[in-house]
């Protein structure tokens, strides 16, 4: 008794265990950490004395001509997603192999004797060693195969300056959620950009960003009946056929 409730909640746990390391092995994650260079460049420090030249445009964070443009940290700037992945892939394959094998015995002469009994057993020498043995093999393998793959993402989103960098480029990162009817859609993007991509109204294309990360994800009872359960997860994940 006692060693069958040992084996049960030894297989309880180990079934645990696994679904804690499988079940999400299959869902794909992005990190949204700032790139290792943007860490370790430090923050551009803004003056905070200005002298007075005389000008009357000003200067400071507000001069008077000047476009609305994101400038500073905390400002925000609109990102404009407009992603399009196109890739067709043809492959094929033929392989044709055919091989002949011919073996056989010798053949012993009687040379011409008039002994009738060389003869005689010259050929029935021949009867025993005229073996002939022949062999043919063929093997062909044709494969063939293609993949399409045509999609485009497009959907704005207000990202926020978290740093300038030295250089004078920005990190952004922005997030965008919408509840609709249960469905939940979530909207996440950063990235380094520069500012002078920025255009006169204040956006700025993803295809202009660097180290850009984009995830689109919905969550809701459409995502989970879609999903399969964690017990086929687990299964898949440590069955080796």
């Amino acid at each position: 008794m006692k060693q069958t409730l040992s084996l049960v909640l030894t297989s309880a746990i180990t079934l645990f265990y696994l679904s804690g390391c499988t079940a999400h092995l299959t869902d794909p994650e992005i990190d949204f950490e700032p790139p290792k260079y943007v860490e370790e460049m430090p923050a551009q420090e803004d003056p905070k004395d200005y002298t007075s030249t005389g000008s009357i445009f000003g200067q400071g964070d507000n001069p008077l001509f000047s476009d609305h443009k994101a400038m500073h940290a905390n400002d925000i700037v609109t990102v404009v997603i407009s992603e399009t992945a196109t890739s067709s892939n043809t492959g094929s394959k033929a392989l044709t192999e055919s091989d002949d094998i011919s073996l056989g015995g010798g053949i012993f002469s009687n040379t011409g004797s008039a002994n009738s009994m060389v003869s005689k057993a010259t050929n029935g020498v021949n009867g025993f060693s005229d073996i002939g043995f022949s062999s043919s093999s063929a093997t062909s393998y044709t494969g063939a195969g293609s993949a399409t793959k045509d999609a485009s993402f497009t959907t704005t989103v207000s990202a926020r300056i978290v740093k300038v960098l030295q250089n004078g480029n920005y990190f952004i990162s922005g997030r965008r959620e919408i509840l609709i009817d249960d469905q939940k859609q979530l909207v996440q993007i950063s990235g380094v950009i520069r500012p002078y991509d920025i255009d006169q109204n204040n956006r700025i294309n993803s295809s202009q960003m660097s180290d850009a990360k984009i995830l689109y994800k919905t969550q809701g009872d459409v995502d989970r009946a879609t999903k399969q359960g964690w017990g086929t997860q687990i299964i898949e994940a440590v069955w080796p056929f």
